[in-house]
C-alpha cells in the first residue's frame, strides 16, 4: 500500500500539470478576447469623419480703422476708448471725437470706458 505522502505527491503533480495546461488555455482565451475588443474599438474610428483643414473664407471684411488720434469718444456718449476697442467700433464716423491724450479726453468731460482694457481709471 501507498503512503499518504505518495498520494499527496501524485495529487500535487497532477494539479500542477492540469493548471499549467489550463493556464495556457486561459491566457490564450484572454489574449483572443482582448484582440477582439481592440478590433471593435477600431471600428468606431471609421465612424468619425476625417479631419480636414481648409482655408478661412476670404469674403470677410477687413475692418479699417481711421485714426484721428489715440483715443476716440462719441459726441453723444460719456466714455472714451482706444480705437480698437469694441465700443469704439460702434461709434458712427460722424459722431466720433478724437483726442491725442487721455488728459485731453478727461478735460473734455469723458471718462475711461470700463470694457476697454488698458485705460487708466484715475
Amino acid at each position: 500500500m501507498s503512503t499518504i505522502a505518495e498520494w499527496r505527491l501524485k495529487i500535487k503533480n497532477f494539479s500542477e500539470d492540469v493548471i499549467a495546461e489550463w493556464g495556457l488555455v486561459a491566457i490564450l482565451f484572454l489574449v483572443a478576447l482582448a484582440s477582439f475588443g481592440l478590433g471593435r474599438l477600431s471600428a468606431f474610428e471609421d465612424v468619425r469623419p476625417p479631419v480636414s483643414i481648409t482655408r478661412a473664407p476670404e469674403d470677410q471684411k477687413v475692418r479699417a480703422m481711421t485714426f484721428g488720434g489715440q483715443f476716440v469718444a462719441s459726441k453723444t456718449g460719456s466714455a472714451y476708448y482706444y480705437p480698437w476697442c469694441a465700443g469704439a467700433t460702434k461709434i458712427l464716423p460722424q459722431n466720433q471725437r478724437w483726442f491725442q491724450s487721455e488728459d485731453a479726453a478727461r478735460k473734455a468731460g469723458y471718462t475711461p470706458a470700463k470694457n476697454c482694457k488698458g485705460l487708466s481709471a484715475q
